[in-house]
């Protein structure tokens, strides 16, 4: 389990930014340590316990990029076409010998290039008339040729400790000649929710309680991020039994996420639960929405309350709650860059706090991308997260957006 000091977040200003948020996250936050090895077929999403190493350069020998002609350059006449005959013919798969001297190879994609060979003629430029070619003038030498170790020397780091692992990963590691990587060990992270309020589907409900979705999107989006979750189910507003369940879960997961019950009212019962079995710093956020963030340790084990709006836990686990899991991971935690979009709405905002707009994107008439903001404001809207496609950002600085003006755009895909 994670072991974490009970002031490792401490945090003395009235608001904190998401900046220095990731900040402290960084700083304070280290991998769990633990690694396992996996078959390659199931790397997807795992992170990179130690560098990878490539033991053999990529690609392995020297070969022909296109269908063609091999030739040595050193054979091309100094002015005009070349006539050379055949001496040969290459597919991908069979070994290939020495060059004849003043001679051309039938060579395909892949191939192993002939010993003395250099340059590859694309069949289309090529003419073929009694078992001799006509090559054109003017190809550099080394065209359509892909030496070996073009792509990585051999002994070099192919993937570094921390990736988190993409197909296109995968693929390195398999044209590398891998079948097991050595991998962070998955994150353990206990979800619950809170509230008197909440019963889980397939519950008998009553006429003022409603059905907890938050659980089971933090459960969803920390599954996605490659972390072992267990469904810790609803916890009534009871400070004791709040106090103990954390306890329980603080001994079995390296992480813990609720939602609901962090704010300042007399009924949100997660600050003294905390406060009684651990240490908290609320974080009241400078962030819209999702201001009422708490964090902090018990037993060692992080813990992170989440609002009880659905759209205001959506954004704060992308901005806390993925960071630090990927910190634990051991992950490298790039940041989220926003693509610029043209804005289709206005929007009034206070200074001083990031903001972030549920918005649909649609191609203009003159081609160029518009961010069409959600009609309504509401965080607890689950439709404007399913009839979206991502999030507008807004700096602390900006007080105002107009039509027309440019405006970071992130996709729900890139905060998972």
């Amino acid at each position: 389990m994670a072991q974490l000091s009970d002031d490792c977040f401490a945090f003395g200003e009235p608001l904190l930014s998401l900046d220095e948020a990731a900040r402290l996250i960084a700083r304070q936050v280290r991998s769990v340590g633990a690694s396992e090895s996996v078959a390659l077929s199931l790397a997807d999403g795992r992170v990179l316990a130690s560098d990878f190493l490539g033991a053999s350069p990529l690609p392995p020998f020297t070969n022909s990029a296109v269908d063609g002609y091999a030739v040595r350059h050193g054979d091309l006449a100094a002015s005009g076409e070349t006539v050379l005959p055949l001496a040969g013919r290459l597919e991908a798969g069979v070994a290939a010998g020495a060059m004849v001297p003043a001679s051309a190879v039938r060579i395909f994609t892949g191939a192993m290039m002939p010993a003395g060979a250099d340059t590859v003629f694309m069949q289309e430029d090529v003419r073929v008339a009694d078992n001799h070619i006509v090559l054109p003038f003017g190809l550099k030498r080394g065209a359509n040729v892909r030496p070996m170790g073009e792509d990585f020397a051999a002994g070099s780091v192919a993937l570094p400790k921390g990736r988190r692992l993409r197909p296109q990963d995968v693929a390195l590691a398999a044209a590398l000649g891998a079948t097991r990587l050595d991998v962070a060990r998955r994150v353990k992270v206990g979800v619950f929710s809170t509230g008197n309020e909440l019963v889980s589907p397939g519950e008998s409900r009553s006429g003022p309680q409603i059905f907890d979705s938050n659980r089971f999107m933090l459960l969803a989006l920390l599954g996605r991020l490659g972390c072992d979750t267990h469904d810790l189910g609803v916890l009534r507003d009871d400070a004791a039994g709040l106090a103990k369940a954390l306890v329980s879960a603080a001994e079995e997961h390296d992480l813990i996420v609720t939602s609901g019950g962090v704010s300042t009212g007399e009924a949100d019962h997660v600050k003294a639960a905390v406060e009684a079995v651990g240490s908290l710093v609320f974080w009241r956020m400078a962030i819209k929405p999702g201001r009422p963030v708490a964090m902090g340790v018990i037993a060692g084990t992080p813990f992170v309350g989440l609002p009880g709006n659905p759209v205001a836990s959506y954004v704060t686990q992308a901005y806390v709650v993925r960071p630090l899991a990927l910190a634990l991971m051991g992950a490298e935690i790039a940041p989220v860059l926003p693509l610029p979009v043209r804005a289709a709405f206005s929007y009034v905002k206070k200074p001083g706090r990031r903001e972030f707009l549920r918005v649909s994107l649609a191609r203009a008439a003159n081609g160029v991308i518009e961010a069409h903001k959600f009609p309504r404001e509401g965080v607890g809207l689950l439709s404007s997260l399913t009839q979206t496609h991502g999030l507008v950002e807004l700096s602390e600085p900006t007080t105002h957006v107009e039509p027309g003006r440019m405006v970071g755009f992130l996709d729900y895909a890139v905060l998972v």
